[in-house]
């Protein structure tokens, strides 16, 4: 669905609570944005889990909240990792709905950015752009480490 769909619906709906421009209203509004990402990857995450898994830690005497924090949680937190990132991306690269929704009290970096590209001639915005390329660049370099690494180990 188009962003500026959305955008005018959730504005819609917060405008009869009063929740324009309070920050709980923006951060459920991203929240809502980024919940399919996170299910779609921890699902998937659930699905290769081996149910015979916490069966097993239960009759080895776990109770159920150490079987997931010791069993279940390890073995699907790629799958959370993702999630996380992808919701991270979601929010991050989201304009439109803070535009719609933020006020003075709840202003988002994308948003902030924007507003310093319109109103404001500051180096800021190439200071955050710069280090958004650094940063994509290191986890892209560590990536390609950990995927190296993990080549290394396994090879016979």
């Amino acid at each position: 669905m188009p962003g500026i769909v959305v955008a005018i619906g959730v504005y819609y709906a917060y405008s009869r609570y009063g929740r324009v421009g309070s920050p709980l209203g923006l951060v459920l509004a991203h929240s809502c944005l980024a919940v399919p990402f996170v299910v779609t990857s921890v699902s998937a995450s659930l699905a290769g889990l081996d149910p015979r898994l916490a069966q097993a830690a239960a009759s080895l005497g776990a109770t159920p909240l150490g079987t997931l924090r010791q069993v279940t949680l390890p073995l699907i937190r790629p799958g959370v990792l993702v999630g996380a990132l992808f919701a991270f991306i979601t929010s991050f690269d989201e304009l439109i709905v803070p535009l719609f929704l933020s006020g003075s009290g709840a202003v988002t970096l994308p948003r902030r950015m924007w507003d310093d590209l319109r109103y404001a001639i500051d180096p800021t915005i190439a200071a955050v752009s710069t280090l958004t390329v650094v940063l994509t660049a290191l986890l892209m370099g560590v990536a390609h480490w950990l995927k190296r690494r993990g080549e290394r180990l396994h090879a016979p």
